[in-house]
């Protein structure tokens, strides 16, 4: 064997010892790294995951709001058959299930009035501008003013509206039972009301 066979064969053998070290040093820190980038994947995934959650999640909660819009319901025109007078009513909430309340504007010009009804579960007013008149059967006509609640127990036969001179805007909410929040009866004759003209002065 001459010396350039030696010297390459050596050659070969450095050459294969310094693989063999060299895999051994770098294998692990390439271990390392690829379990790095693969907690870092799972992280960065689960990290979506969780922000996609909270986005259905705020969906969720948007979607449930159910929001009316203020001018998006029609005003109507209080019935003949259980109004005198002009009355407009602004329906602001109805009673979704399991909820029983409903709710609505209702403006009465001088001198307009409900009939005489009843609530099965009651009715509270909330007035909020001018001044107007309420009664119940047998009791005297009280002056309600902006601010004022009025209560009207289940079954009471009553009435309200507006003075004989100054309109009256009150917030109705009366719940339902069965379905039915209120039963109508006759109207307020003129000499009913006219019961109440002093209270207008007070």
């Amino acid at each position: 064997m001459n010396l350039c066979m030696k010297k390459n064969i050596m050659t070969i053998i450095i050459a294969a010892f310094s693989f063999i070290i060299t895999i051994s040093v770098i294998s692990p820190t390439a271990y390392e790294e690829q379990q790095q980038d693969q907690t870092t994947s799972f992280l960065e995934q689960n990290s979506s995951n969780t922000k996609q959650d909270l986005l259905s999640s705020n969906d969720s909660l948007q979607t449930q709001l159910d929001i009316k819009r203020s001018g998006s319901q029609p005003s109507t025109k209080g019935s003949e058959e259980w109004f005198t007078g002009t009355v407009r009513i602004d329906p602001l909430f109805q009673a979704n299930d399991p909820a029983r309340a409903a709710g609505a504007s209702v403006t009465f010009e001088p001198t307009a009035r409900t009939a005489w009804h009843t609530h099965p579960l009651g009715q509270t007013l909330i007035v909020t501008a001018g001044c107007g008149l309420a009664q119940v059967w047998g009791g005297p006509i009280e002056k309600i003013c902006p601010g004022d609640v009025v209560w009207i127990p289940p079954g009471e036969k009553h009435w309200h509206g507006a003075s004989p001179t100054t309109a009256m805007t009150h917030i109705a909410i009366q719940e339902q039972l069965n379905g039915k929040v209120v039963s109508w009866m006759e109207k307020v004759s003129d000499e009913q009301y006219q019961q109440g003209n002093n209270q207008d002065n007070r």
